[in-house]
C-alpha cells in the first residue's frame, strides 16, 4: 500500500480524507445538526470520490480507451447510485428521481462540457470517435422516450396511470436494460472496431498496483455508503438554511458531489489530449444511468423502498434531458472539438441550474 500512501501525501485533495471520520464522530455526537452534517458529508465526498477516480484509472490504464471510458464510468457512478439507494430506503422518490435526471444532464453537459473547455485550453483542436458519439446520444433519445411515455400519460390521464402505472414502469425498466447490454455487445464486441479511439494505442503508467487498486475500490464503495446515508438524511434539512429548493439540491448538489469520481478522470483525460476517453467518461456515464442506473432503481424500490417507484416524471425534467440530448447530438457531429463548443454546453448547463435555483419549492 505504499503507493496509495505516497499518493495520498502527494495530492492535497486527497488530504480531505480526515473529513470522513471526522462525520462519523459528528453524526454520532450531533444528529441533530444537519447544516454540519451536509458540510461534512460534502467534504468527505469529494476526496473519497478522488480516491476512487485514482483506483478506477489505475485498473483502466491497463485497458484501451472504450473499456477504460467504461469502467471508470460504472465505477465513477457507484457514489450516485450508493446515493439513490439511501434516498430510495427513506422514500425520498423525488429526490431519487431529480438526481436520476440530474445526473444524465450534468454528465451530458457539464462534464463534457468541462472537458471539452479543459481540453480545448490546452490543445488548440482535439479529435475524437463520432461513432461512439453518436451511439451514445441514440441511446440517450431511447431513455428519454422510455420515461416521456409514462410522464405523458400521467398528465393526461392520472387514471389511467394510476391502473398501468406501476406495471408499465416495470416493463420499461426491463427494456432499457435489454437495450443497455445490447449497445454493450455491440460496442464492445460484434462490431468494436467501429470504437477504436485514437488513444486506444496510448498506455498511462498505472498510479496504483492491480492488488491495491481493487483493495482501494473496496474500501472506498463501503466509506462512500456510509458517507452517502448521512448526506440523504441531512441533504434536504440543510437545503433550508442555504435557501436551495429540494429540486435544486437533487438536480445540481446530489449529481456534482456524486460525480466527482467521474470528473477528476473525464478532466484528466481532456487534459491529456485522450478526448475519446473524456467522452467515454462523460456520455458513457450518462447513458448508463439513463438505461442501467434508473431501471435498477424501480427494481431496488420493490426491496427496500415504501412503495415500488415507477417512471412518472415532471414533465420539465423529461423536456431538459431531452434538450440535453439534442444539443450534445448537435455539437458532436464533427468529430473535432475546441473550446468554445465546451463553452456552448456549459452555457445550457446554466440556463437549468439558474432556472431549478429560482424555482419555488
Amino acid at each position: 500500500m505504499k503507493p496509495l500512501l505516497s499518493e495520498i501525501r502527494r495530492n492535497k485533495l486527497l488530504w480531505l480524507l480526515v473529513f470522513a471520520p471526522a462525520l462519523c464522530v459528528a453524526h454520532r455526537i450531533a444528529p441533530e445538526k444537519h447544516t454540519l452534517l451536509f458540510v461534512l458529508s460534502v467534504l468527505a465526498i469529494t476526496p473519497l470520490a478522488a480516491l476512487l477516480s485514482l483506483a478506477t484509472e489505475s485498473v483502466a490504464s491497463r485497458t484501451g480507451d472504450s473499456i477504460g471510458g467504461l469502467i471508470n464510468a460504472t465505477l465513477g457512478n457507484l457514489t450516485e447510485l450508493l446515493i439513490a439507494l439511501a434516498a430510495l430506503n427513506a422514500g425520498q422518490y423525488m429526490l431519487v428521481k431529480a438526481s436520476i435526471v440530474g445526473a444524465i444532464v450534468t454528465n451530458t453537459l457539464f462534464m463534457l462540457g468541462t472537458s471539452m473547455l479543459l481540453g480545448g485550453l490546452k490543445h488548440r483542436l482535439q479529435s475524437y470517435n463520432t461513432t461512439n458519439a453518436r451511439l451514445q446520444t441514440a441511446m440517450l433519445l431511447l431513455a428519454t422516450v422510455a420515461l416521456l411515455i409514462p410522464s405523458a400519460i400521467a398528465v393526461s390521464d392520472k387514471g389511467a396511470f394510476s391502473r398501468i402505472g406501476s406495471t408499465l414502469s416495470l416493463g420499461l425498466a426491463v427494456l432499457l436494460f435489454v437495450a443497455y447490454g445490447l449497445s454493450m455487445l455491440f460496442s464492445m464486441k460484434t462490431h468494436r472496431e467501429f470504437f477504436r479511439s485514437a488513444g486506444e494505442d496510448h498506455v498511462d503508467e498505472p498510479l496504483l498496483p492491480l492488488a491495491a487498486a481493487l483493495v482501494t475500490l473496496a474500501g472506498v464503495t463501503v466509506l462512500i455508503a456510509l458517507v452517502s446515508e448521512i448526506f440523504v438524511d441531512s441533504v434536504q434539512q440543510a437545503a433550508v438554511s442555504f435557501g436551495m429548493t429540494p429540486a435544486f439540491v437533487g438536480f445540481i448538489v446530489v449529481p456534482l458531489v456524486g460525480g466527482a469520481a467521474e470528473m477528476a478522470s473525464s478532466f484528466s483525460a481532456a487534459r491529456k489530449n485522450r478526448l475519446d476517453l473524456s467522452m467515454g467518461i462523460a456520455m458513457g456515464s450518462a447513458t448508463q444511468i439513463a438505461l442501467f442506473v434508473a431501471p435498477f432503481l424501480v427494481f431496488a424500490s420493490y426491496l427496500i423502498g415504501p412503495q415500488p417507484m415507477d417512471f412518472q416524471f415532471w414533465p420539465g425534467a423529461v423536456v431538459m434531458i431531452l434538450i440535453a440530448t439534442v444539443t450534445a447530438s448537435s455539437v458532436l457531429g464533427s468529430g473535432k472539438s475546441a473550446w468554445f463548443v465546451g463553452i456552448q454546453l456549459l452555457m445550457v448547463y446554466a440556463i437549468f441550474a439558474m432556472t431549478f435555483y429560482l424555482l419555488p419549492p
